[in-house]
């Protein structure tokens, strides 16, 4: 499922216009943005939690040349799904 189904799917659940629903997930997608970059986490009860986790600089290859390389630590945004989305999958 891509974008444009999602909101398609949720102006026919939620009764309401394709641009509504566009604009509703566009928010939900920034306020998450927004939570993550300033180093919180977001919980939605019975689906998951979004959180930011930091990986640690390391020492990595180039495929190519078989170079090594440094990696620089970064923050990479995890996803940790929660009990009603594991029982709803399974």
């Amino acid at each position: 499922m891509n974008k444009t189904e999602l909101i398609d799917h949720i102006a026919g659940k939620a009764d309401i216009s394709k641009a509504a629903a566009a604009r509703a997930l566009d928010a939900l997608i920034g306020g998450v943005k927004t939570t993550l970059k300033k180093g919180g986490t977001v919980t939605l009860v019975g689906f998951g939690t979004f959180a930011v986790s930091t990986r640690a600089a390391r020492t990595g290859r180039n495929p190519r040349t078989g170079e090594t390389i440094k990696i620089k630590k970064a923050k990479v945004p995890k996803f940790r799904p929660g009990k009603g989305l594991k029982d709803a999958v399974n």
